[in-house]
């Protein structure tokens, strides 16, 4: 049993150096142009040397004049509704209902808050159902961020240009609230 429980883990290993050297990718073409500033500034860079080199204009904008970076049209996910204010709003779920407390406890932040991403993340799926229309197979998965600042995170792959958008929702549940979306791509 030992015998076999080491082969396993030695070909797991040698499967995994394998496939880490597979990976030719620099650090500029791997970083997070969300998160990472410098990441940000050299795909811009090359983006504008992409632009310089080009004659002909496109709805994709060319990174490394290897693969098209898609960008995705905001007006098509845009709801029109306008931004309701927290202060006032009428949430679904009571500040003091057990919902909300549990929330808040385990997230460590205030009522309010708590009542607000319990709301936004239920509601999400209409924000989501809208950008995964445009991305299509470029989508990988998606999270939502708990804590003081929750948002909709939606992992693409690398074709996808990586954005933020602040979505405001269209139907009842939390019609004119707002779900800051990020695309980034992994």
């Amino acid at each position: 049993m030992r015998t076999r429980l080491l082969n396993i883990t030695l070909v797991s290993a040698f499967s995994l150096t394998a496939l880490a050297s597979c990976d030719n990718r620099s650090t500029a073409d791997t970083a997070d142009p969300i998160t990472d500033p410098a990441a940000d500034s050299a795909t811009e860079q090359r983006v504008q040397n992409s632009s310089a080199n080009s004659n002909t204009a496109t709805d994709a904008t060319t990174i490394n004049n290897s693969a098209p970076v898609t960008t995705i049209d905001w007006s098509k996910v845009a709801s029109g509704e306008p931004a309701a204010d927290r202060a006032t709003y009428n949430y679904p779920f009571a500040i003091d209902s057990q919902n909300v407390q549990d929330y808040a406890d385990y997230f460590d932040v205030d009522n309010g808050t708590a009542q607000h991403n319990l709301t936004i993340g239920m509601a999400s799926n209409e924000a989501l159902s809208k950008v995964l229309d445009q991305i299509g197979s470029s989508y990988t998965s998606h999270e939502i961020t708990d804590g003081d600042n929750a948002e909709l995170i939606i992992h693409t792959t690398p074709d996808m240009q990586a954005d933020r958008y602040d979505y405001v929702f269209s139907e009842d549940f939390a019609k004119g609230l707002v779900l800051p979306l990020s695309l980034i791509h992994i």
